[in-house]
This record gives C-alpha cells, sequence and structure tokens, in this order.
C-alpha cells in the first residue's frame, strides 16, 4: 500500500505587538514554530510575528 501524504496545513503569522493576523503560510504539521521579523502596516514598522492557527 502507499504511504498517505501529508497535508499542509494552513498558519497565520501574528503581530506581536498589535495581535493582526497580516501573513499566511502553508506548512507541513509537526514542525517548529516560525518566529519572524516582518512589516507590520498599521506600525509601519518590521516586527516579530509569530506563528499561529486560527
Amino acid at each position: 500500500m502507499a504511504k498517505s501524504k501529508k497535508k499542509k496545513e494552513t498558519m497565520f503569522l501574528v503581530c506581536q505587538e498589535t495581535g493582526d493576523y497580516n501573513y499566511t503560510i502553508r506548512k507541513k504539521p509537526g514542525t517548529e514554530k516560525l518566529s519572524l521579523k516582518k512589516y507590520s502596516a498599521r506600525l509601519r514598522k518590521h516586527t516579530l510575528h509569530v506563528e499561529k492557527k486560527k
């Protein structure tokens, strides 16, 4: 029998300072959580964004 493929899940990158859901990503379940410095349009500067499920 063929091995079933793991489906990718939709995750969101949430701004730590404002709590806005600014970016969406698709990744495999079971991998490490991301934390990246991304642009926040509300604050007009780069802030830390953390991965979160909605």
